[in-house]
């Protein structure tokens, strides 16, 4: 057995280091493949043949490609992310700085769209064909199709702009800034330090639009799938004889059928936090929120290739972080799978 286990976990190391090593060549290909040239972003449009020829040797873009990519994996091991172009500060640095506010954003997020996604799911499989049913299915099929940048700005007009129920854009009002310490870079938790619950207050109210937005943006999805699985299993005999042995309705449904897709639904909702981690873009711009997605979009557009081919790898390495924690679940809730 001892010797199954360490050639599962061999194995298990050399597929993670196969697709890290895809994934570096990919952020490579991105890099040198987009119509972006990096050492002009550096110069300028204005300087001359000799800075520019100097920074593109100090860069190394002048040397063959395939030194190019041993270089740029080289750097990559020693954790030498390169400079950002915009900020004049280690990407790594950058991102460690604006991380914070986009996982904030996703965790809350994920939590109102598995919160509620679940049992909705759940409700509408088990009233299949009802009312209830069609209008959680219209809700969730509204979730998929509206654009969700759309769906922010409508969201701050009746909300912030009509109503002053929540609060507008960024992470806090302009006049709490600076007045709790950043500890921890999230904002919540640093105001619960720092014992201000005023400025708690202010930011999650600034929290609760996007966040509501994009859970639900993700709970339409996990909605729909909870909604298959459970019908799958509702149609399965083991149900039919438990109902007929007399199990009551409410231990059928959540001792057993929601017992056999709970495996299932841990990939679906691991899959949609990354999805969020990554994907909050547009909202991030809609409500100006200093994450990670606006800080990908800003240097995208003047050309930072060394913050958008980090941001790409980390993007890369943060989905295959989710899918070894969905593994490691697996184990735990079926322990077929140990």
């Amino acid at each position: 057995m001892s010797h199954d286990r360490i050639f599962a976990a061999a194995r298990q190391a050399g597929t993670i280091m196969v697709t890290l090593l895809g994934l570096l060549i990919l952020t490579f290909c991105i890099g040198r493949l987009m119509p972006v040239d990096p050492v002009r972003a550096i110069v300028g449009e204005e300087a001359d043949r000799a800075t520019y020829e100097l920074v593109a040797e100090r860069l190394g873009v002048n040397l063959p490609l395939h030194t190019q990519f041993i270089r740029y994996v080289g750097d990559v091991v020693r954790g030498d992310f390169g400079v950002s172009i915009r900020t004049g500060q280690p990407v790594i640095s950058d991102i460690a700085h604006v991380m914070p506010a986009t996982i904030e954003l996703a965790t809350f997020a994920i939590l109102c769209g598995a919160g509620f996604g679940i049992p909705l799911g759940i409700f509408a499989a088990i009233n299949r064909n009802r009312p209830a049913d069609h209008i959680i299915r219209f809700l969730t099929l509204i979730g998929h199709s509206m654009p969700i940048f759309w769906t922010g700005m409508i969201g701050l007009i009746i909300f912030y702009a009509v109503l002053g129920l929540v609060g507008g854009g960024g992470r806090i009002s302009d006049y709490y800034i600076g007045l709790v310490p950043e500890t921890t870079g999230f904002m919540l938790i640093d105001a619960a330090i720092a014992g201000d619950w005023e400025v708690f207050g202010d930011a999650l109210n600034h929290l609760i639009l996007p966040a509501s937005i994009l859970g639900y943006s993700s709970m339409a999805y996990i909605t729909r799938m909870t909604r298959s699985f459970m019908l799958d299993q509702l149609g399965q005999e083991y149900i039919t004889t438990a109902r007929v042995k007399g199990l009551s309705k409410g231990r059928t449904i959540w001792h057993h059928a929601f017992a056999n897709i709970r495996v299932q639904l841990v990939t679906i909702v691991a899959l949609a936090y990354g999805s969020l981690l990554e994907g909050a873009v547009l909202i991030e711009t809609v409500f100006s929120w200093p994450g990670f997605g606006q800080y990908i979009t800003n240097n995208m557009l003047i050309g930072d290739m060394n913050a958008v081919m980090t941001c790409v790898l980390l993007v890369g390495v943060i989905f295959i972080a989710l899918n070894l924690l969905s593994d490691a679940l697996y184990k735990i809730f079926d322990p077929r799978t140990r």
